[in-house]
């Protein structure tokens, strides 16, 4: 069978290097073409001295140019900032072009609350029914043979595959959940920003966007699917002075008792037959190096006696798992290949 040709849309932020990485070994894709306003006419390896002399290095960057990428391929990936992607997904949809759109255009399905956290209209409402949410665990059907994906955010994809099972089943009380989530700082993209200087991150801690972050509406829609009714939660960020990795550790009540080895055994059955969720045997928790590079959430879970409370862990690669690996996997279902197809890479260590 022919390869499918490939587009990355925004190859020069963190994502679209990621996602350079994994489509070059990919078996069924083919890295066809890679895009960027501010570096075309630059060889890919001139932007990346890491992809020297390789074959996706050598390849030219071009404008985002939806009628060129059409001419070849067959899929694109946009790894572009929200409001740009929405213009360029569009644009390629009507060329027949599918579509894993990296940013937040297509995660939230009210176009209302989509223009209330980013301030900044949706253009295309009327394609909001069509994206698929990304998550494969949980939409994997929807997501076979969809022109248009949704990539979740690196956040809700580790709070959602931590709790979602939870709440499906009745285990979690939908009143009182508190999501405390750390991040390395390449969630922050590669744009040059004082906050995330070498200098402002290092030997250093911090909250932010409490109460105001924008992936909070995506958790809160995909809660309320899960459980059929609003769940309450807080939600609060946290940057680290790391690359990559996002550990959440999400502390609730329980809405009926039942020992952690009883959760366990179901969020087990739940997650069977999916390959990039691993379930850890009951007293280990879940660490950012046992997942680095690699589509693997680990989720551990134990009980605080004291409070009564069940604190759930789950652990991601942000730009693997939480971004471009799991664009992969969706581009995988939407043309019906195997979810794992050319993602089976094992974490890196050390």
């Amino acid at each position: 069978m022919n390869k499918i040709n490939a587009a990355v849309v925004g190859v020069t932020g963190y994502t679209g290097i990621e996602l350079v990485r994994i489509l070059s070994a990919h078996p069924k894709f083919e890295l066809s073409a890679v895009t960027s306003r501010t570096s075309a006419g630059m060889a890919l390896q001139d932007v990346f001295p890491h992809l020297y002399n390789t074959p996706a290095g050598l390849m030219a960057v071009t404008i985002p140019d939806p009628e060129f990428i059409a001419r070849d391929c067959q899929l694109a990936f946009l790894a572009v900032p929200h409001g740009k992607a929405m213009d360029l997904a569009a644009s390629l949809l009507k060329l027949g072009v599918k579509v894993v759109d990296l940013s937040a255009d297509f995660r939230i399905k009210d176009a209302e609350t989509y223009s209330k956290w980013y301030n900044t209209p949706h253009k295309y409402p009327e394609l909001l029914p069509e994206a698929a949410y990304g998550l494969p665990e949980m939409y994997g059907p929807m997501i076979h043979g969809a022109n248009l994906v949704a990539n979740p955010g690196c956040y809700p994809t580790s709070v959602l595959l931590a709790l979602c099972p939870g709440l499906k089943k009745g285990y979690i009380d939908r009143f009182d959940i508190i999501i405390d989530s750390k991040s390395g700082t390449s969630g922050a993209g590669r744009a040059a920003k004082t906050g995330t200087l070498y200098c402002e991150v290092t030997d250093s801690f911090k909250a932010y966007s409490l109460a105001c972050h924008r992936h909070t509406p995506e958790m809160d829609q995909e809660f309320a699917k899960a459980y059929g009714l609003e769940v309450v939660f807080s939600f609060s960020p946290h940057l680290v002075p790391m690359s990559r990795g996002i550990l959440s550790t999400c502390y609730v009540k329980r809405s009926r008792i039942a020992p952690v080895s009883e959760i366990l055994q179901f969020y087990k059955t739940f997650f069977r037959g999916s390959p990039h969720v691993r379930i850890l045997p009951e007293g280990k928790l879940p660490e950012t190096r046992w997942v680095r590079g690699t589509m693997y959430c680990d989720i551990g879970m134990v009980h605080d006696k004291r409070s009564d409370r069940l604190i759930i862990v789950s652990c991601i690669d942000n730009l693997c798992r939480g971004a471009s690996g799991q664009a992969v996997a969706n581009a995988n279902l939407m043309f019906n290949f195997d979810e794992e197809l050319g993602l089976e890479q094992l974490p890196l260590m050390p």
